[in-house]
């Protein structure tokens, strides 16, 4: 499985957000405009909209060309859908209940074999989650100290289509996400114009 490999904190400083969370992610970009104070042209602001996402989600290129062009056959608007589609992917969906304290991670406890999907164990990352599917961490799972950690203290995000029940190490998705409660900061009308040409 291809994964990205290039230091966190240098592409953080190359699309000039701070995707990680981590404090210290543009700290060495502080004083000065992060990108450079390159103009940039039409083409490229819509390519960082692209790569930002990707970034976001910690997904490679195949793999979201695949999102997009199943967005692009949806009866919804085709950014919207994109957002919607990869913001219910199984590992996004760890990370946003708060199990893992990074895509990463949530990723790997996936793979791992960790979670299970309505008491069924899946470990594919790009699992798709419907309405209603529960997402909970496996019995045997439930002892390790850094998971309980994350899940007990950290509390990841506080997104209205996601319910958390701390006593059952799960959470629900109650409904699909709107836009402007998917917590990225990204312009997905680039995204579209970038592939629409």
């Amino acid at each position: 499985m291809a994964t990205h490999r290039e230091p966190r904190f240098k592409l953080c400083r190359r699309l000039g957000i701070n995707i990680y969370g981590h404090p210290k992610a543009l700290k060495r970009g502080e004083g000065r405009n992060v990108r450079g104070g390159r103009k940039v042209s039409e083409y490229g602001s819509q390519l960082l909209e692209k790569q930002k996402v990707k970034a976001y989600y910690g997904i490679m290129e195949r793999q979201f060309l695949r999102y997009v062009k199943a967005s692009q056959k949806s009866s919804e608007m085709t950014g919207v859908h994109l957002l919607k589609s990869l913001e219910c992917r199984l590992d996004n969906l760890v990370y946003r209940i708060g199990f893992a304290k990074s895509i990463r991670q949530a990723r790997q406890m996936v793979t791992h074999g960790h979670i299970l999907v309505n008491g069924r164990r899946v470990n594919i990352p790009s699992f798709g989650a419907r309405e209603n599917d529960v997402i909970a961490l496996r019995e045997a799972s439930r002892k390790n100290e850094m998971i309980i950690r994350n899940f007990q203290e950290l509390g990841s995000f506080n997104v209205p289509y996601i319910e958390k029940q701390l006593d059952q190490f799960s959470g629900r998705l109650i409904r699909m996400p709107e836009r402007d409660e998917i917590p990225i900061d990204a312009n997905e009308r680039l995204i579209v114009e970038y592939y629409s040409k």
